[in-house]
């Protein structure tokens, strides 16, 4: 094994490969945007589809196997690592766009975003694993930052240039060359150029004796999601915030083009939402020096308002400014969410537990997609954004009230000592 001489970490020193996983998780984005703009007008303007809930469906499969792929794919990168388990994401996205462009109805689209979320689980789940490797523990909340930033750049450039191409040409095919020339080019780069990172995980480990390393992987699973009371705090806010990200590519669409707005004019406003997340560069250093609590608590409202704001005004500018105050509160909270996984797990299951928070984070996609289509379905398209705002700010004060602040300098968290047994949300386990 190597030792921790041989592995410094830091981003300057290995910026190289840093600098290569900035570029991939920001085709990641790139793919996922492709869809944001375009297939939910295409289902109902192409493929005939006249239920909301229907054009919902595609979300949905998306988020379950999201959701449940980012649990393996932490546990997967752990015992195999970083490289082999990226490769795998981009190669199952190969077949994306064909489907996206041959396909006769809804329900290939629907399965076709199956391959979309085992594409996003591995690839973004590796991205972000590799560069907290590189970066090691002062520049954890920078790195988390980038990652984030670069990949919800890649979302909002994805959508707008998608619906810009759509409104030049057709909904279809001319969109979906854009996804394959960015799938193939990213597969070659994981594949020829990118080198493995987990051993400065496990380097790490060197220089720590650490009571909980090396938990089973069901230990990890329960204190991840309810054995500590902070953690359970994230991941119940990971879950929800993901609503707001459904809303904006399922509802935000349809309910803009029922305004009367373009598709070129949708896909900059939903563009605009996804570019504010270019501002976790800043949040997630920001959150290096004064810990990851005060922007979370802050981001969950600020965007809960600004979803509400989205249907209490009424004109293109308004719409622009609304969802770049929602994708504000998205940037503070989301990358020190994630971060919080990260400061309380041991190097030896970081992957694990990280994938676990990931999990519930992401399965936040089916749940919203299927609140969000049950709303507008049974009501309207703004009762949906009503539900997202309230939803919200309820779980906001949940991380308020719940939530420590787990910064390895100044953090007040201290991990549960492992249990066989667990009672529930709280800040130990008995």
């Amino acid at each position: 094994m190597s030792s921790a001489t041989d592995l410094q970490q830091g981003i300057r020193e290995h910026l190289g490969q840093f600098s290569l996983h900035v570029l991939l998780v920001f085709a990641t984005g790139l793919t996922i945007g492709s869809e944001r703009a375009v297939v939910p007008v295409l289902g109902r303007e192409v493929l005939g589809v006249q239920s909301l809930f229907v054009v919902g469906s595609f979300v949905v499969s998306f988020g379950f196997v999201k959701g449940i792929l980012n649990l393996y794919a932490g546990k997967w990168g752990g015992e195999y690592g970083r490289k082999p388990v990226l490769v795998l994401g981009w190669a199952t996205a190969l077949p994306l766009p064909f489907v996206l462009i041959f396909a006769p109805n809804w329900a290939w689209i629907t399965l076709g975003n199956v391959l979309l979320g085992v594409n996003q689980a591995l690839t973004w789940s590796m991205a972000i694993n590799a560069k907290i490797d590189l970066a090691g523990p002062e520049q954890r909340g920078l790195a988390v930052g980038i990652d984030e930033a670069f990949g919800y750049t890649g979302v909002a450039v994805g959508a707008w240039i998608t619906g810009v191409i759509a409104a030049r040409t057709n909904l279809r095919p001319e969109p979906f060359y854009f996804l394959a020339i960015v799938v193939v080019l990213a597969f070659l780069i994981s594949v020829v150029l990118i080198r493995e990172t987990v051993q400065f995980a496990r380097v790490e480990v060197e220089d720590e004796d650490h009571h909980d390393a090396n938990l089973p992987f069901l230990a990890v699973l329960r204190r991840a999601t309810y054995g500590d009371r902070t953690l359970f705090a994230a991941a119940q806010a990971g879950h929800v915030e993901k609503f707001v990200d459904t809303l904006f590519w399922l509802a935000v669409p349809l309910y803009l083009t029922s305004e009367g707005l373009g598709i070129a004019a949708v896909g900059f406003v939903v563009g605009v939402h996804s570019a504010m997340y270019f501002l976790q560069i800043l949040t997630g250093g920001l959150a290096d020096r004064i810990g990851r609590r005060p922007p979370v608590v802050a981001g969950m409202f600020v965007a809960g308002a600004g979803v509400l704001g989205m249907v209490l005004v009424d004109g293109y500018f308004p719409w622009v400014v609304l969802s770049g105050v929602s994708g504000l509160g998205m940037a503070l909270l989301y990358p020190n969410l994630m971060t919080v996984p990260g400061d309380a797990a041991h190097p030896t299951w970081r992957a694990e537990g990280m994938g676990v928070y990931r999990m519930w984070r992401d399965t936040g996609y089916g749940v919203g997609a299927i609140l969000i289509g049950l709303s507008m379905e049974v009501a309207s398209v703004e009762a949906a954004f009503y539900a997202i705002a309230v939803l919200m700010f309820a779980s906001g004060g949940i991380v308020f009230a719940l939530m420590e602040e787990t910064h390895p300098d100044f953090g007040t968290h201290e991990p549960p000592a492992p249990a066989p047994e667990t009672t529930g949300p709280s800040g130990s386990e008995d």
